[in-house]
C-alpha cells in the first residue's frame, strides 16, 4: 500500500529548507527570508474563481504586510509559466497588479509542507503559515478547497504575534476584545506573594486575569 502519510511543519518549528522557482525567480525559503517575517500561502490551482478572489484580496492587503515588515509568498504546484500567465490575466482583466511572488512547487515540496492532501489528488490545499524573523513557524491556518480564506484575519494574526512577542498576550479577537479591548494580558502570577500583588499593579478581573494598555 502507497504511504501517503502527510508531513507539516508544527508550531514552533523551523519552517523547511525548500529551494524553489517562482514568478520572480529561484528562492531559497526559509533562507532569503531571514529576519523578516512572512506567510507562504498555498492555493488549489490557476485560473480559478476561489484563488482569483484570494490573490486580489492579499494584493489589496500588501501595503500593511510591507508596513509590519512581512513578506507574501504564494505557492501551488502549477508550473511557473501558468503562474505568469495568471498574474498577466489578473492584470490585464481586474486592474489588479501581483506584486508579490508564486512559487511554482512540486509534489515533494507541497508534502513536505502538507499541503497536499491524499483524498484531494493533487491539487494543494488553502494552507496559511506564518513565520517570523527566526525562521520559526508560529502559526498555521489549513482551509478546505471550497472556503476561501479570509485576508483581514491573516493581517490581524501577523499584527498580533509581534505584539504578543513584545508586550504579553492578545485576547480573543484582538484589538476588539469584548472584554479588554486592544489591552494586554498580563501573564498570570506563579505564586502567591505575586499573586497578592497583581491588583495593585494592573487592572484585574481578578489575580489570575489581569491587563495593561498597550504600548503604541
Amino acid at each position: 500500500m502507497e504511504d501517503t502519510k502527510v508531513n507539516m511543519p508544527l508550531l514552533g518549528d523551523e519552517f523547511p529548507e525548500i529551494n524553489v522557482q517562482t514568478t520572480h525567480g529561484p528562492m531559497n525559503i526559509p533562507g532569503d527570508m531571514k529576519g523578516k517575517w512572512f506567510v507562504l500561502f498555498s492555493h488549489p490551482a490557476d485560473f480559478t474563481p476561489v484563488c482569483t478572489t484570494e490573490f486580489v484580496a492579499f494584493q489589496k492587503r500588501y501595503e500593511e504586510f510591507e508596513k509590519l515588515d512581512c513578506k507574501l509568498i504564494g505557492m501551488s504546484i502549477d508550473q511557473v509559466f501558468s503562474h505568469i500567465k495568471w498574474v498577466e490575466w489578473i492584470k490585464s482583466e481586474l486592474d489588479i497588479e501581483i506584486k508579490f511572488p508564486i512559487v511554482a512547487a512540486n509534489d515533494s515540496v507541497a508534502l513536505k509542507l502538507g499541503m497536499l492532501h491524499p483524498g484531494k489528488g493533487t491539487n494543494t490545499v488553502r494552507a496559511v503559515f506564518i513565520v517570523d524573523p527566526e525562521s520559526k513557524v508560529r502559526l498555521i491556518m489549513y482551509y478546505p478547497q471550497e472556503v476561501g480564506r479570509n485576508m483581514d484575519e491573516v493581517v490581524r494574526a501577523v499584527k498580533a504575534l509581534q505584539i504578543s512577542d513584545r508586550q504579553g498576550a492578545v485576547a480573543a479577537g484582538w484589538p476588539d476584545n469584548e472584554l479588554i479591548g486592544d489591552r494586554i494580558i498580563v501573564p498570570p502570577a506563579t505564586n502567591e506573594k505575586d499573586a497578592k500583588k497583581r491588583s495593585d499593579e494592573y487592572e484585574c478581573y481578578d489575580w489570575w486575569f489581569c491587563h495593561k494598555p498597550l504600548e503604541k
